[in-house]
C-alpha cells in the first residue's frame, strides 16, 4: 500500500508551488487507499480517518516521512481538534498559501482548520470575476476565504457568519494579504435574516456566494436542510443580486446529485439566467461530493 501513497503524492507534486502549498495529497479510495485522507497545509500534514486509529501500515509510512503530522477522526465532534501524531508540533496558528493568497490555519481550533481545500478552484474563479468597484456578498463565510479573494481583486466584500470568532478570523485573513478590514463589511447573524434585510434596504451585490453547511441551526434553533431550504435561500439571494451579477451556490450534501442540485437552483431562479457547473480540484479523485453551480443574470 505504501507505493500507493508515494504514487498519489507524486501525481500532485506539480500542484504544490510558491503560490499554493495547501491541498489534498491522498484522497481515499480514489488513490487506492480506502478510508484515508491526507492533506498538506504549508508542509504540515493532516491525516483523516473514519476510524479512531490510523491503519498500522499507513502510520508507519507517515512517521517515516519526517513531517509535522496531526490526526483527525472524521466522526469527531465539531469542537474537537486533531491530535498530534509526530514531527515538530505546529504552532497554534500558521500561514498557508493558495492561489497566491495567505490564510491563517490552525490544527488546535476545532474540527475545521480554517480553509476548505475543495473550494480552491471556485475561489480562483471568484478572484477572476471580482473587480474594483464591485460589491461581493459572502454568506456562511466561515473564516472569509471567499471574501479575501474578492477583496484581493479590488471588490468590496461583505462577510456574513453566525460566529464572531470566525468573523474575527476573516479580518485577520484580510490583514495577512495587506487588505484593510475597515474598508469592508462584516455582519454577524443568520443568513436568511440578513438577506431579507438587504432586500428590504434594496441593497444589491454584483456577486453572492452561498456555501451553507449541510446541516445547521440558526440563532432560533431552526434546522437548515439542503433539500428543503436551499431553494428558499437562493430565492432570497437573487432578490439581492444586481442585474448582470453572478451567484455561486455550493453544497457537499452527498445524498443529492449535481443534476438534482441544479434543478433546485434553476427552479428558484424561475428559469432566468445562465447556469453552469464547476468541478472539484483535480486532486480529488474519490467521489465528487462537492456540487458547485454558477448562475449568471
Amino acid at each position: 500500500m505504501t507505493s500507493s501513497f508515494d504514487r498519489a503524492i507524486r501525481k500532485r507534486r506539480s500542484l504544490l508551488t510558491d503560490e499554493t502549498n495547501a491541498l489534498r495529497l491522498i484522497d481515499g479510495t480514489g488513490d487506492q487507499v480506502p478510508g484515508v485522507i491526507l492533506e498538506t497545509f504549508a508542509n504540515k500534514w493532516l491525516v483523516s480517518t473514519q476510524t479512531p486509529h490510523i491503519p498500522g501500515d499507513v502510520e508507519r509510512w507517515i512517521r517515516e516521512q519526517g513531517k509535522t503530522v496531526y490526526h483527525k477522526r472524521l466522526d469527531q465532534k465539531e469542537k474537537d481538534s486533531p491530535t498530534y501524531l509526530c514531527g515538530l508540533e505546529a504552532p497554534e496558528h500558521f500561514i498557508a498559501r493558495e492561489n497566491g493568497l495567505n490564510y491563517e490555519i490552525s490544527f488546535s481550533n476545532g474540527y475545521s482548520q480554517g480553509i476548505f481545500l475543495d473550494q480552491r478552484d471556485n475561489r480562483a474563479e471568484v478572484i477572476k470575476r471580482s473587480r474594483p468597484g464591485q460589491k461581493i456578498l459572502n454568506t456562511f463565510s466561515y473564516t472569509g476565504a471567499f471574501s479575501v479573494c474578492a477583496a484581493s481583486s479590488g471588490a468590496t466584500a461583505t462577510t456574513l457568519d453566525l460566529s464572531q470568532p470566525y468573523l474575527n478570523w476573516a479580518k485577520r485573513n484580510m490583514q495577512l494579504n495587506n487588505i484593510d478590514p475597515s474598508e469592508h463589511y462584516f455582519c454577524k447573524g443568520d443568513t436568511f435574516h440578513w438577506l431579507t434585510r438587504f432586500a428590504k434596504q434594496e441593497r444589491v451585490f454584483d456577486g453572492i456566494i452561498l456555501d451553507p453547511p449541510t446541516f445547521a441551526r440558526d440563532h432560533k434553533g431552526k434546522v437548515f436542510r439542503i433539500e428543503k431550504d436551499y431553494g428558499h435561500l437562493v430565492d432570497l439571494a437573487l432578490k439581492c443580486l444586481a442585474p448582470g451579477g453572478w451567484l455561486l451556490a455550493c453544497t457537499n450534501y452527498r445524498q443529492m446529485t449535481t443534476e438534482e442540485f441544479k434543478k433546485i437552483i434553476f427552479s428558484a431562479a424561475r428559469g432566468r439566467g445562465n447556469i453552469t457547473t464547476s468541478e472539484m480540484p483535480t486532486e480529488y479523485t474519490d467521489e465528487p461530493y462537492l456540487k458547485s453551480v454558477w448562475l449568471e443574470r
